[in-house]
């Protein structure tokens, strides 16, 4: 007889292969090995694949938006906002591995029938950030692009570690190499902002 399993181990357990292998790598079979009972079971408590891979996404991706949402709307408006959402876009991502890893996967063409997620989790998160910073962004400068900006170096820093001075690497996730690597997304943020002596009314935060 098949193991009882909740709907919420279902999830849980799909989270971790979801992330290790995506959405095309993964079958209702090996969601069911991996709890020890039955696809029938899974479909039972949780639904058919797709149903499983969007209720995973939505539990992961509405944590990254309620971690964003709240900074975003507690921070002073101008560069100590951008500043605040870089480092919590940075250290939600060293914690939660498992949702870098879902996007990591939709980036590469992962699920491509289920197009939705990206307009649904993505795009609020980036308007609601892009009116925060507006008055600090040049107009040669597009500011979706921007957070992008931080978007692309946060998942490529996470993804790929860093080069030691002399030899070998060091993980992403040493806090020493967090703290340098925040620094370097401070300065370089900074960069594409308005210059602060042209803003005078701005806090420097």
């Amino acid at each position: 007889m098949a193991s009882a399993v909740t709907h919420q181990q279902v999830i849980d357990v799909a989270t971790r292969l979801f992330g290790e292998l995506g959405y095309d790598g993964v079958s209702l079979h090996l969601i069911a090995d991996a709890l020890g009972t039955s696809p029938s079971v899974i479909t039972e408590v949780a639904g058919d694949k797709r149903a499983v891979y969007l209720e995973v996404t939505r539990q992961a991706f509405e944590s990254e938006h309620r971690m964003l949402e709240s900074v975003v709307s507690d921070a002073e408006p101008g560069r100590r906002a951008l500043h605040q959402i870089v480092d919590a876009y940075l250290d939600f991502h060293v914690s939660h591995p498992q949702v870098r890893a879902l996007w990591a996967h939709r980036w590469v063409a992962d699920a491509a029938d289920i197009s939705e997620l990206e307009d649904r989790y993505a795009r609020p998160l980036l308007n609601l950030a892009a009116r925060k910073i507006r008055d600090v962004v040049p107009p040669d400068v597009n500011a979706y692009y921007l957070l992008g900006t931080m978007v692309w170096c946060v998942h490529g820093y996470l993804g790929s570690g860093v080069l030691q001075q002399s030899k070998g690497m060091r993980s992403p996730d040493d806090p020493e190499v967090v703290a340098s690597f925040r620094e370097h997304l401070h300065v370089l943020m900074d960069r594409l902002l308005i210059p602060e002596d042209l803003v005078p009314w701005q806090d420097s935060g």
